[in-house]
């Protein structure tokens, strides 16, 4: 499945949300998209039988309405993306493994995500929190209800158009690790969209141990905020350079980062930010920043591993 989105499908209306997503994706990359659809996931998504019904008969009843899941997904997807190279696989076992191992071939995994709501919080009974922590290819979390994919800014129609009229791209980047993965991914997910790279950087004015006539300057803090808009310009010289039709605006913000990134998405097609691989054999490692707008974001979010 090499070069190929993969969108994993349970019947939810999160996982369906993620598989529209993916097969405008595809079809941005023009690249085929494959449905991957958990069988023993859809268990849970499947309607009550009945307590008439003998167990062996539940179980064929629940994976007849599990196929007829995959079924109606692939239709609905080739109906809205006709000439997209679709293919659909059902797959046994634990899920997490197996959507890790699908995705180490693959460009990108698209799972649901349910966001931030009531007691339960976040993710919580599914697959895509491990996925995301684990995975060593970028995967996007999509929530059921998020708008268009391309919405138009104001003022441009009722449709992106073909001149990159649509809401920005945001790439959320720490100058002190600007991994190149980071932002390969995100000039490639702006130029396919032909949108705006706005890329935010937040930063915090250095915490002083006693006094020092120099920090108590007011311009102190201008100086650091022009010192970090320099270094910001220079991380991204080389990359306009390798991407000329796109677009960038930099933003050089004081404050937490998270809360800026929440904050841009608000205006956003998608949020990008990065994750540091960690082959730990336990645990779910995503770092604060990337852990606080999977909760909070209001677009797509694609989280790139970077070493």
């Amino acid at each position: 499945m090499s070069g190929t989105v993969i969108a994993a499908v349970d019947g939810s209306a999160e996982s369906l949300a993620a598989a529209d997503w993916a097969a405008h994706e595809a079809q941005l990359r023009r690249l085929p998209l494959h449905v991957w659809q958990d069988w023993p996931r859809a268990f849970a998504h499947a309607p009550f039988t009945g307590l008439d019904t003998t167990p062996c008969e539940g179980a064929t009843a629940t994976q007849h309405y599990a196929e007829q899941v995959t079924h109606d997904a692939s239709d609905r997807l080739r109906a809205a993306h006709p000439g997209l190279d679709i293919t659909v696989e059902q797959v046994h076992g634990r899920p997490a493994e197996v959507l890790l191992a699908a995705a180490e071939k693959a460009e990108v995994l698209v799972v649901g995500s349910r966001g931030l709501g009531g007691l339960a919080g976040f993710l919580t009974g599914s697959v895509s929190l491990p996925v995301i922590a684990h995975a060593e290819r970028p995967v996007v979390a999509v929530r059921a209800g998020e708008r268009a994919e391309c919405e138009p800014l104001p003022g441009t129609g009722d449709h992106g158009d073909r001149t990159g009229r649509c809401l920005d791209v945001v790439l959320g980047l720490d100058l002190s690790r600007p991994y190149d993965e980071l932002l390969a991914y995100a000039f490639e997910a702006a130029a396919a969209r032909a949108a705006t790279l706005r890329v935010v950087h937040g930063w915090s004015v250095p915490v002083v141990e006693g006094y020092d006539p120099a920090a108590a300057d007011p311009g102190h803090g201008v100086a650091l905020g022009l010192r970090e808009a320099s270094a910001l310009t220079d991380v991204l010289r080389s990359w306009r350079g390798k991407f000329p039709q796109v677009e960038v605006k930099e933003q050089c913000l004081v404050g937490r980062p998270a809360g800026h990134l929440v904050e841009a998405s608000k205006e956003a097609s998608l949020l990008v930010v990065g994750r540091r691989i960690r082959r730990a054999a336990v645990g779910a490692h995503i770092g604060p920043v990337t852990h606080a707008v999977l909760h909070h974001a209001t677009t797509p979010v694609a989280v790139v591993p970077h070493l």
